[in-house]
């Protein structure tokens, strides 16, 4: 009994709003593992080189849906060294706070991003779950649509993607089409390099789904965003 009690762990999940980081919570919470908090870190600009730019903001929204209470920081500056620090800062205070005993992120090919994050946990004495690391892309978009996941596109900066795709809640159709322009393209389908980010406005794990009330699009003719200015939880929708 003890030893199968070992398998589990409190995790902390390293936490953006997007499908990656959420759908990673989904996966560990499927294995069994309890996820006690989120850890949130705004960076200061899309120049980050660990963290999510856009709609980061609204994960406090989230936070709330999902019922899991949320560690918040923000930067002030892109330097790696400091986003290292920051992040080694707010497990301390996970550990502290919430006993963890790993941190999971939606990592699924970036091996600089992973050794980063192996680092940290390694100095505080944590473990680190990647349960999207090397997933297969066309699968992965699939399953997110088959597991009731409600994301959309809320930036674009690849050839191939206009600013048709900004705000749309993506189907298994739109992942068809997705799939067939990153083969022309050459973008990753599951957006990894950032060539898209994404925001999920409904899935499993949410006691409500999320609503848009205000938005606005920016189009350059090459990249793209789509703003959310103001949402809510539909309370009446479950």
């Amino acid at each position: 009994n003890i030893l199968i009690h070992k398998l589990y762990m409190k995790l902390a999940a390293l936490f953006s709003g997007g499908k990656d980081s959420t759908y990673s919570i989904y996966k560990v919470k499927q294995m069994g593992h309890d996820v006690k908090c989120l850890i949130t870190i705004f960076p200061k600009s899309s120049n980050s080189h660990l963290l999510h730019f856009p709609t980061i903001e609204l994960t406090k929204l989230q936070s709330k849906t999902l019922k899991i209470p949320q560690i918040i920081s923000a930067l002030d500056s892109d330097e790696l060294a400091e986003e290292m620090n920051i992040l080694k800062v707010l497990l301390e205070k996970a550990k502290r706070d919430f006993q963890i005993e790993g941190l999971v992120h939606g990592g699924i090919s970036s091996e600089f991003q992973k050794k980063c994050f192996e680092k940290i946990c390694k100095e505080n004495g944590l473990k680190t779950i990647t349960p999207l690391w090397k997933i297969n892309a066309k699968e992965y978009m699939n399953d997110l649509i088959d597991s009731n996941f409600k994301f959309i596109i809320t930036s674009v900066s690849s050839d191939g993607l206009d600013e048709t795709w900004l705000g749309k809640i993506i189907t298994t159709y739109d992942v068809s089409q997705l799939n067939k322009l990153s083969d022309k393209y050459g973008f990753n389908l599951n957006f990894e390099g950032g060539e898209a980010e994404t925001f999920v406005v409904d899935c499993p794990l949410y006691s409500y789904p999320i609503i848009i009330n205000k938005s606005k699009t920016t189009w350059d003719g090459y990249r793209g965003m789509f703003e959310i200015e103001a949402a809510s939880l539909d309370s009446n929708a479950r």
